[in-house]
């Protein structure tokens, strides 16, 4: 048989018999004169073991270590790993099919936020905040905020998120007074005034130290991409934050005395 007969018999292409020769899974067969290859039956029943080990989700060094041992004791060990790995593939697809439940279930009742699927503590907190106003910082925030939600890590997450649902009622007059410094300079006297109504906002386990400018980072590149002044309101604000934490811990301290 020749390339293209035996690819057919076995029902893979001439490309994949060419791979598994490179690969080295399938020897390479004696060659006719004119320089063909000329496979026979033994090359097709290796050739087909081949192919239901690859379909059973088996790759080329698996294949290889089963096709190696002549008594099947590899096949049957690599095959119980596959069967283990499948479990936990349909434990996940499960988890996600569950999510997504959840989430279509929100989306008909129109609960589901512009920013799309979040997680349900961000689709509370984004509730909670209301419709999106007609405000630049305000789809900042929702970005950000969605952003966080995708790349904090689970727990962390939800301990942040919930910390911040006190924060509706001060989001109005918070993203008016940064909008308005959009195109102001750091040193505007509104950046302090901004910042104070900014850190009264803000809980006190938020409080954390930002890295210096220029310095890298996720929080770096959230700040990068705020105007100056409004990134300078925004360091500002966690710095009275920190300061009201530790003034608020001190007091806690002399009272305990």
């Amino acid at each position: 048989m020749r390339i293209g007969e035996i690819a057919a018999l076995v029902g893979v292409t001439p490309r994949a018999v060419r791979h598994y020769h490179q690969s080295g899974l399938l020897p390479e067969p004696p060659r006719r004169a004119n320089g063909y290859r000329e496979y026979g039956i033994r090359d097709a029943v290796l050739l087909a073991r081949i192919r239901r080990l690859t379909e059973l989700g088996l790759g080329l060094d698996e294949v290889r270590g089963a096709l190696a041992d002549d008594e099947g004791r590899g096949l049957v060990e690599v095959l119980r790993e596959l069967e283990e790995d499948l479990a936990r593939q349909e434990a996940v697809i499960r988890e996600r099919r569950e999510r997504l439940a959840a989430l279509l279930d929100r989306a008909r009742d129109g609960l589901l936020p512009a920013e799309g699927p979040v997680s349900e503590e961000l689709g509370e907190l984004l509730a909670g905040l209301g419709p999106a106003p007609d405000s630049p910082m305000a789809a900042k925030d929702r970005e950000i905020l969605a952003l966080l939600d995708t790349v904090v890590p689970e727990e962390e997450r939800a301990r942040l998120i919930g910390l911040l649902h006190g924060t509706a009622e001060y989001a109005h007059e918070v993203y008016a007074r940064l909008d308005a410094l959009a195109g102001a300079a750091p040193d505007d006297p509104r950046v302090a005034e901004a910042a104070r109504v900014l850190a009264d906002a803000l809980p006190d386990e938020v409080g954390w130290e930002l890295p210096a400018e220029g310095a890298g980072g996720l929080a770096d590149v959230f700040l990068g991409d705020l105007a100056p002044a409004q990134s300078a309101a925004v360091r500002l604000a966690l710095r009275f934050v920190q300061e009201r934490q530790q003034e608020r811990q001190q007091e806690r301290r002399e009272g305990g005395r």
